[in-house]
C-alpha cells in the first residue's frame, strides 16, 4: 500500500517538476555579475579584529549577492577609514567607488555594539548612520540587518537579507536515504534541522507571519501534510486523506492552506481552513490540478494543469467560476509563483535547452528565461520581489541557485554533502 501511495505520488510530481534530493550549511558561490552593479566599498570595522564574526565581509557577500552592487576588493583599498569625518572622497573616487559603508566594533558586556555609516562618495555626504546594539553572538544577524538598511537606502527596495531559506536535503543511498527539513539564513548560514525522517519530505511552504512551515511527510502509509512551528517544534498533521495530499501554499492572511488532494478521484486544488480543518473543492475536471499559489491580495490562485494537453499555468479568481489559462509559450509551464506585488508570475519553463527558471508578465504573454541550468524546479521568490531561488543540478549533485528577476546575475549555493531540493522562501520576519 505504502510502495504504491509513495510511486504514485512521485510519478504525480515528475509531470511538473524535476525532483533530486542537503546537509547543513550551505556555501554561496557567485555564478554571474550583473553588468549595471553599483561599485561600493566595504571596509573592514575597526575592532573587529579576534570578533567571532567578520561584520565587514558578511555585508559585502550580502551586497554582492543581491547583483546590485560590485564591492571593491579589500586588496585595492588605499586607506580604511572607520567614520564619515576620516573619508578622502578623492581617494574612493579615483577607485570608481560610488558608496563607502565604514564602521566600528565593540565588544560590551551582554555582546557588542556596531556602528556603521554609508557614504555617497560623488556627492561627498554622509547617506545614513546607526548604531546597532547586538545581544549575545548574534553578529551576523545584526551584519544582514545593516545590509538590509543599506540596500534599501540606495535602492529604495527593502532588503531580505534578514530573511530565512527553508529546504529539504537527503542523504544515502536507496533504503538507507535519511531526509531532513532545515532552515537557514538567506546566504545558507546558520542551517538548523527542524526535522529528520526515513521517508520522503515535500513541499516545504511558509506561513505568511514567518513562524510555521507547512509540508509534506510520507511518515505514514499516505503522504500527509503537516504543519510545524518552527521555534518549538510543535506540529500537527493537518490533513490524512487517502490518494494525494500535496504541494501546500498558505494564504495570504495565514487563515487557509492551499492543498492538491485526489480524495475524490484525480488530483484536484482544495481549499482548508487552518483552524477547522474543512476543506472546500477549487477545480474540478478530469486534469491533473496542482501546485497552487496565491495572489498576493488572496482573491485568487495560480496552479499547475494538465486539461490543455501538458503542464501550463492557469488562474482562478475566487467565487469566480472559470479558470484562465496563463501560460501559452512552449508546451511545458508549470510551479507558478506570483511577485510580491502581483504583476508577474515566475515559473519552470520547458525550452529547447532543458527546464529552466522563467518569468512571465501578467500584463502581456512575453515569456522571459532567466536562467542557465538546464534541469530547473520549485522556484521561491524573495519576499522584495528580487531574487528567485530554485533547486537545480550541479554535475550529479543537487544543489540550490538563484537568479535575480531580472536575469543579469545569480548564485549558487551548492551543499557540502548529499543532495538538497524543495527551497521556500520564507516572508519579512522584522
Amino acid at each position: 500500500m505504502q510502495t504504491q501511495v509513495l510511486k504514485k505520488f512521485w510519478l504525480l510530481c515528475l509531470l511538473f517538476t524535476f525532483s533530486s534530493v542537503a546537509s547543513a550549511n550551505l556555501t554561496i558561490e557567485i555564478t554571474r555579475g550583473s553588468d549595471q552593479a553599483l561599485p561600493i566599498g566595504v571596509v573592514p570595522f575597526a575592532g573587529s579584529d579576534g570578533l567571532p564574526e567578520d561584520v565587514a565581509q558578511i555585508v559585502q557577500d550580502d551586497l554582492e549577492r543581491s547583483g546590485y552592487f560590485a564591492p571593491l576588493a579589500r586588496s585595492a583599498m588605499f586607506e580604511q577609514p572607520s567614520q564619515s569625518d576620516d573619508v578622502q572622497f578623492g581617494t574612493w573616487r579615483s577607485l570608481d567607488v560610488r558608496y563607502l559603508v565604514v564602521g566600528q566594533a565593540e565588544q560590551t558586556d551582554g555582546g557588542f555594539e556596531l556602528q556603521f555609516e554609508l557614504m555617497d562618495i560623488s556627492g561627498q555626504r554622509r547617506m545614513i548612520g546607526e548604531t546597532v546594539t547586538v545581544r549575545g553572538n548574534d553578529l551576523r544577524g545584526a551584519a544582514h540587518y545593516i545590509s538590509d538598511q543599506i540596500f534599501e537606502e540606495i535602492t529604495d527596495i527593502r532588503g531580505a537579507f534578514s530573511t530565512k531559506i527553508a529546504y529539504v536535503t537527503a542523504q544515502g543511498i536507496g533504503d538507507d536515504m535519511q531526509f531532513g527539513l532545515y532552515v537557514a539564513d538567506a546566504d545558507g548560514r546558520r542551517s538548523e534541522q527542524v526535522l529528520t525522517s526515513d521517508e520522503p519530505i515535500m513541499s516545504p511552504a511558509w506561513s505568511p507571519d514567518g513562524t510555521k512551515l507547512a509540508y509534506v511527510s510520507f511518515e505514514t502509509e499516505r503522504p500527509a501534510i503537516y504543519i510545524q512551528d518552527v521555534a518549538t517544534g510543535q506540529r500537527v498533521q493537518a490533513t490524512s486523506f487517502d490518494g494525494i495530499n500535496g504541494a501546500p501554499a498558505w494564504s495570504p492572511d495565514g487563515r487557509r492552506i492551499a492543498m492538491s488532494l485526489s480524495k475524490d478521484g484525480q488530483p484536484e486544488i482544495y481549499i482548508m481552513d487552518v483552524a477547522n480543518r474543512s476543506v472546500e473543492r477549487i477545480t474540478n475536471n478530469n486534469s491533473i490540478d496542482t501546485e497552487p499559489a496565491w495572489a498576493p491580495d488572496g482573491r485568487s490562485l495560480l496552479f499547475t494543469s494538465d486539461r490543455s494537453g501538458g503542464p501550463q499555468l492557469y488562474q482562478y479568481t475566487l467565487g469566480g467560476g472559470e479558470s484562465q489559462r496563463l501560460t501559452f509559450t512552449g508546451n511545458y509551464n508549470a510551479r507558478g509563483r506570483f511577485s510580491p506585488d502581483g504583476e508577474q508570475i515566475f515559473l519552470i519553463h520547458r525550452s529547447s535547452r532543458g527546464y529552466q527558471v522563467a518569468r512571465q508578465d501578467l500584463s502581456g504573454d512575453r515569456l522571459v528565461v532567466l536562467s542557465e541550468s538546464t534541469r530547473d524546479e520549485s522556484p521561491s521568490v524573495a519576499p522584495n520581489g528580487t531574487m528567485v531561488i530554485f533547486a537545480t543540478q550541479q554535475g550529479n549533485s543537487g544543489v540550490l541557485s538563484a537568479v535575480s528577476a531580472d536575469g543579469r546575475s545569480s548564485f549558487r549555493l551548492p551543499s557540502a554533502q548529499g543532495d538538497v531540493r524543495d527551497p521556500a522562501w520564507s516572508p519579512f520576519l522584522n
